[in-house]
């Protein structure tokens, strides 16, 4: 608080204020250190979240496509069943671009039995 410095001279107070000086210009260059890694690390996160986030994006993308051309597929065996033509083949193309004909049949789910004989939904 100062009440102790009342006995030292010029020179003295001087060395004093040098040294108090240069301790906050090493706290303050600690205090930055510290500051830039942490901004540095938080950057690198940033950056992985966002690729993260675009993988993401691309299999929902994906997901999303499949989605709809198994509807379409769904829509057009019901068509079909309507119209009294069931056994029909459909043909799809998988996410490698590679065409195939499939033979697809949608069936209703089965019950399934526990040990006790209830079924599960």
């Amino acid at each position: 608080m100062g009440a102790q410095l009342s006995g030292l001279g010029i020179n003295e107070l001087q060395n004093l204020e040098n040294q108090l000086e240069m301790s906050l210009k090493g706290v303050r260059i600690k205090k930055n250190q510290i500051l830039t890694d942490e901004i540095k690390e938080l950057q690198q996160k940033g950056n992985q979240i966002r690729q993260e986030n675009v993988q993401l994006h691309k299999r929902i993308d994906l997901v999303t496509k499949e989605n709809v051309e198994l509807q379409k597929i769904h829509e057009a065996r019901i068509m079909n069943e309507e119209n009294g033509n069931s056994d029909q083949s459909y043909n799809i193309s998988n996410t490698y671009g590679l065409q195939a004909p499939n033979l697809l049949q949608l069936n209703q789910p089965r019950p399934q039995y526990t040990e006790l004989g209830l079924q599960l939904l």
